[in-house]
């Protein structure tokens, strides 16, 4: 970080300093806006933790997707969960102007004044949606955020590392603790999740989760590797187990399930996926948004990088392993996810012994 960024961000906190240091004015009410996707909202959630430990009697609202308003309830720290539906209200615009879908989220938006509403997204959409919130509106500057233009509707502005230069949960954790005033910890990621509040799924012998499913088809791991590890898993005393998330997935998860005496679960809620997850001997998953989530509750897993780099997007937590199809430091889209067998039946036996 240059001089000028250096003297910019002591400036920042120190007025931050100013708002929300004294702790006997009573609690401080924020709201964060990381509306999606699954990954990107379980990256967002150590930095929360962060704040809860660092700001006395912390009230904490977060706005999100509909479609992920169950990942910020599992955080202690959240209070409420304002749901957001960006895409059924641009295609359904009257019926969201007319019909009264606005004025409720507007209204269940603005139940509360906030100390500070912090954009995580830093997006023009997502800082347009915080701007319909009360309060003063925090994000990453435009040498920092996703999209330079979003920074235009913060009232306080925060350089935080580029995404392409570090980690989303890093990033985030430099935002909100420069928003709130309070020493960047050193220590690893936390991400406030506990097994203990998942229902432990009704299967009696030990399974491994297969996360095969991902939207970006230069992520997949090919189908008769996914066929030939579950054989493996098979062999060796381990169920392979696999969700599905469309129609093309669940044929997928069949037919590697056929290879292995696999289960394919049924269709599930992101909370019951997630005490799958949480209770597996391990999973295998590619680049996508349940792997985010097993290593947010250090379930012990190996994620496979094709085109994308573990370094900026890899599965932060404890008992992780990543393994990459090429040593290349660039993200293409073109490179193929082709992570031979015998590295992540390598991978997972070290691991499993470990455990």
């Amino acid at each position: 970080m240059d001089a000028s960024l250096k003297r910019q961000s002591v400036m920042q906190i120190t007025i931050a300093a100013t708002s929300y240091a004294a702790a006997d004015a009573g609690p401080m009410r924020l709201l964060i806006v990381k509306t999606s996707s699954l990954g990107d909202i379980v990256h967002a959630l150590p930095a929360l933790s962060d704040a809860q430990r660092a700001v006395p009697n912390l009230r904490c609202d977060w706005l999100a997707e509909r479609a992920f308003a169950e990942i910020p309830a599992w955080h202690p720290a959240v209070e409420r969960v304002v749901s957001c539906d960006m895409r059924a209200w641009r295609q359904h615009l009257p019926r969201t102007i007319f019909g009264g879908e606005w004025s409720r989220f507007r209204d269940e938006l603005r139940l509360h004044d906030y100390d500070l509403i912090i954009d995580a997204q830093g997006l023009v959409k997502s800082a347009w949606l915080a701007g319909r919130a009360r309060g003063p509106l925090a994000g990453p500057n435009a040498g920092s955020a996703r999209e330079p233009l979003a920074a235009w509707f913060y009232d306080r502005r925060y350089a935080v590392p580029r995404h392409d230069v570090a980690h989303a949960i890093a990033r985030t954790r430099s935002l909100l603790a420069q928003a709130l005033a309070y020493p960047l910890p050193q220590s690893g990621a936390d991400a406030g999740l506990r097994r203990e509040q998942f229902t432990h799924p009704e299967l009696n012998e030990p399974y491994v989760l297969l996360l095969h499913g991902t939207t970006w088809t230069g992520k997949r791991w090919p189908q008769s590797h996914w066929s030939q590890l579950a054989d493996w898993l098979s062999q060796h005393g381990l169920r392979p187990v696999l969700p599905w998330g469309n129609e093309s997935e669940r044929a997928d998860a069949a037919t590697i399930a056929a290879a292995g005496q696999g289960l394919v679960l049924p269709r599930l809620s992101l909370s019951e996926m997630a005490g799958w997850i949480a209770y597996a001997r391990a999973c295998v998953g590619v680049d996508t948004g349940l792997a985010h989530l097993a290593a947010a509750f250090g379930t012990p897993q190996v994620t496979l990088y094709g085109p994308t780099l573990p370094q900026l997007t890899g599965a932060i937590g404890a008992n992780q392993v990543w393994l990459r199809a090429s040593d290349t430091d660039t993200i293409d889209r073109a490179r193929s996810n082709d992570v031979a067998v015998a590295r992540v039946q390598d991978a997972l036996t070290e691991m499993l012994a470990a455990a």
